[in-house]
């Protein structure tokens, strides 16, 4: 609990993932995927609860392994590949206010697949979005963009064209700088969630990453790619 808001946390996890076969428990320095996200989870000062939703047994046990609380398996229908986050988490929100009774004033969504997140990242994300509670009604995790979109290029046949209208050549100095939403979370009212049904209210405040934590492990090279980061930073 944080300025007396009751806050979960939620980690989807589902078995049939498609670009990288079992990425929630291929191992990453050792350690399956999931446990990195399980571990970050739990050193929260102020997450009153947080569970892992799958529909996949190994999934579900080595979370447990990890101390997560997996408190129902996933029904199918939300581990299809139409399935959203959104439909997950209201799922997971419905099932413990109905069965658990318990009741949250926000959900804060942590995807396994971004496993570089800092010791103290879920309480910042956690302490930025209820200082501006009374202006914005969710946050999310932004990594500043390397290469920009206005510096890309598309095919058409056999022409290069500028991505976006204008001059094809665009110097960087002069660009803004651009973000994207990386899994390291995704902080939303819960009234929000179940009126919107959307992580991304209108009124939304940034947290900001920094550029090492700006991977999504989405098939072998990411996770190859985020290994040896993990090994650099513990080093530091």
């Amino acid at each position: 609990m944080y300025q007396n808001r009751r806050i979960a946390a939620l980690i989807p996890a589902r078995g049939g993932s498609k670009g990288l076969k079992r990425k929630n428990v291929l191992p990453l320095n050792q350690k399956p995927l999931i446990g990195w996200t399980i571990e970050q989870a739990q050193k929260s000062k102020y997450l009153d609860y947080f569970l892992v939703s799958t529909d996949d047994d190994e999934i579900a046990r080595i979370s447990r392994e990890f101390g997560a609380l997996v408190p129902f398996m996933r029904p199918d229908y939300l581990a299809s590949d139409s399935a959203t986050s959104v439909d997950v988490a209201l799922h997971a929100i419905e099932y413990l206010q109905e069965y658990n009774k318990q009741v949250f004033d926000y959900l804060l969504l942590l995807e396994p697949t971004s496993p570089l997140r800092e010791d103290d990242d879920i309480d910042k994300m956690i302490e930025k979005m209820i200082l501006h509670e009374e202006e914005c009604d969710g946050l999310v995790s932004l990594g500043p963009v390397h290469e920009h979109p206005d510096l890309m290029k598309v095919i058409d046949g056999e022409k290069v064209l500028p991505y976006k209208d204008g001059s094809f050549e665009a110097r960087r100095q002069v660009l803004k700088q651009v973000y994207f939403p990386y899994g390291v979370g995704y902080m939303v009212k819960v009234l929000t969630l179940r009126e919107k049904r959307t992580f991304y209210p209108e009124r939304i405040v940034p947290y900001v990453i920094k550029r090492y934590q700006c991977f999504e492990i989405d098939d072998i090279y990411d996770l190859i790619s985020i290994e040896p980061i993990i090994t650099y930073q513990r080093g530091m």
